[in-house]
Order: C-alpha cells, then structure tokens, then sequence
C-alpha cells in the first residue's frame, strides 16, 4: 500500500484506517470552477486490468466538499472518485469522471445513513459503482469508463476543499485484482 499525498495524520490499526484529513486538499479538473486540484490523499495499491475496491466509510462531515471515498487514478488528467462528499448541508454519494475534465453527479443519501459501504469493480473499459447505507442491499450508483489496460492507484481517497479538515475512518478496506 502507497500514499499518494500523504495526510499529515494517520493511522492504521487492524482493520481500519484513520485519516484526519488536511485542509486545502482535493481533487479537481478545470470544469465549471476553471481550476485544478491535485492535493488530495489516496491509499492503494496499483493494479492492472480488472479489479475490485470495497470499504465502508464513516466520517464526521462538517463543511462543504468534506469528500471520503474510492479513487480509481491513471494519472492527474484521468480518475474516477466516488464516496461521501458534504454538499448544501448534507452529506451526498458523489462521483467524479475525469477525462481530461471533471464532470460531477451527486445524488441523495437516506437520512439515517451513518455510513456508506462502496464497491467499485473494473472490468475491461467499464467500472461498475455500488454503494449500501445500513442493511440495505447494495444499489448501482453508475457505470462509467476507463481506458481499459492501464495501470490505476486503487484505494480509498479524502480531500477537504473548503473546511479546516475533518477526520475520517475506511473499514474492511479490501483491493484485488483479477488478472
């Protein structure tokens, strides 16, 4: 397992690793706000061909764009992030494409929703988005592209914009490739 960008305060323990998330950090490209952003914390592995990521996510979201979740990264010009991420008062499944340019889609979470499990899975050009809150079972978030064959940094990601930070915790982290 490898940082990239590396919190200034972490820890892993067993099964679960804790991040307090540094200020100032994110992940963005040029769409809509006209700047770049590659500041954010990732911790994976880097795999080839079809894979698979699952976490459960449980953090304490304060200010807006506070984001945690699973990174899919190529390169800066081409990744794929989806999680938690605090938009207008509330906390949201959020995903971002990156091709080149960030396009974003946000949609709501039920209200009694502590935590979000995620699992994304790549297969060939395709990379399948599932999330569940509580005992629910899991629902498809989306399915987006990814330039099949190349080498990704796969793991789970934080970042907070806008905030002062907030800390956050990854459970039952699981990464595999299947090649």
């Amino acid at each position: 397992m490898e940082w990239l960008n590396e919190p200034a305060s972490w820890q892993r323990t067993d099964d679960v690793l804790q991040v307090n998330v540094d200020p100032g950090t994110d992940f963005w490209r040029v769409t809509g706000y006209g700047y770049i952003r590659d500041s954010g914390h990732v911790y994976g592995e880097v795999l080839a061909g079809d894979l698979d990521v699952a976490v459960r996510i449980r953090g304490n979201w304060s200010a807006q764009y506070d984001q945690a979740g699973v990174m899919l990264r190529a390169d800066e010009r081409t990744w794929l992030k989806t999680g938690i991420e605090f938009f207008e008062g509330r906390p949201r499944l959020s995903t971002v494409l990156t091709l080149g340019m960030s396009s974003w889609s946000v949609a709501n979470l039920p209200d009694d929703a502590d935590d979000v499990a995620l699992r994304l899975s790549r297969r060939g050009d395709a990379v399948e988005i599932r999330y569940s809150t509580g005992d629910r079972p899991p629902d498809l978030a989306a399915l987006v592209y990814l330039p099949p064959d190349s080498e990704l940094l796969a793991g789970v990601m934080c970042a907070a914009p806008e905030g002062s930070g907030f800390s956050v915790s990854f459970h039952e982290l699981r990464i595999a490739g299947r090649d």
